[in-house]
């Protein structure tokens, strides 16, 4: 068991971006809004938030930099959607191309940059056999990533202000007619996306490598849109299907140093194999996702 304490911890930091970002995607899609910029949206916040913690010092200014990032570029698709009623799928992406091309140049004097992080942990717990280094010694944006999954679960079922999301979700012409706003909700549920994206893709480059490389997502950004369908718009799956994807990754990894003889650009490849898997399972029963899926998911609303 303690032998696999490490791959668990390892599993559970792989899973935090994606959890994120998928938090932030689901927050968007329950509005009704599809952003398929995420990817875009992470490359620039993981390029703003290294540069600002090369430059500044502080890892806690460079996770304020790249959520800022994310919320710039979110903001920008919803002016493009909500606004100027442009198609979403279509924006999206333009802007997860655009983020792509726009990191890989700001990021260029960067390159070959790292930092150094402190470790973490928890006293006490952190010395709990197999838990204290499975649970307990890990970056402390890991916490606040499953803070904020229950935090969502608690606003989106619990508050006014949830359900009148998720009914802006389903009918804004409804909404609009009860007197909600609803293109001041989508903007704010689209810059809360966006902010959390930009959460994982600092994560990525501040905590997860730590340094900067061009394309460093790597496909994270269309996996977390993925992991919302996978979860039925549920927060609670978005974290163990995080969780899983991120164990999958590490997975790869443990298998090639214990000897495991598979070419590596195999098991690079299980990640993004497990998600068409388990999006082609899910597929199967149509219902089920017609179900939870929010009705007006992608469609633009023009208020007359």
């Amino acid at each position: 068991m303690e032998s696999l304490a490490p791959l668990v911890a390892a599993s559970i930091n792989a899973g935090t971006p994606l959890m994120l970002a998928a938090l932030g995607l689901l927050i968007n899609e329950k509005s009704g809004m599809v952003n398929l910029g995420a990817e875009g949206m992470m490359l620039v916040a993981a390029i703003a938030g290294f540069a600002t913690a090369i430059n500044s010092g502080s890892v806690v200014f460079g996770f304020m930099a790249g959520a800022a990032a994310g919320m710039l570029m979110a903001g920008f698709f919803a002016l493009l959607t909500v606004w100027l009623g442009t198609n979403q799928y279509a924006t999206g992406l333009a802007l997860s191309l655009f983020g792509g091309g726009a990191s890989a140049y700001l990021g260029i004097k960067y390159v070959g940059q790292s930092m150094t992080n402190s470790k973490f942990e928890i006293p006490f717990l952190a010395d709990l056999p197999f838990f204290g280094t499975a649970l307990f010694k890990q970056h402390p944006m890991v916490y606040v990533s499953l803070g904020l999954c229950a935090a969502i679960v608690w606003f989106l079922y619990r508050t006014r202000a949830g359900l009148i999301l998720r009914a802006v979700g389903e009918s804004p012409s409804s909404a609009h007619s009860l007197g909600y706003n609803v293109r001041h909700i989508r903007c704010g549920a689209l810059l809360f996306g966006g902010a959390c994206c930009g959460l994982a893709g600092a994560f990525l480059s501040l905590v997860y490598t730590p340094l900067w490389v061009e394309g460093m997502t790597a496909g994270r950004g269309w996996i977390a849109l993925a992991l919302t369908t996978f979860a039925t718009w549920r927060p609670a799956r978005v974290l163990i299907g995080a969780y899983l994807f991120g164990g999958v990754t590490m997975l790869t990894f443990y298998a090639q140093a214990v000897g495991v003889e598979v070419a590596s650009q195999l098991l690079s490849m299980l990640p993004y194999l497990a998600t068409i898997v388990v999006l082609v399972l899910i597929s199967r029963n149509a219902n089920w996702i017609k179900l939870n899926m929010p009705a007006s998911l992608g469609k633009n609303f023009h208020p007359h």
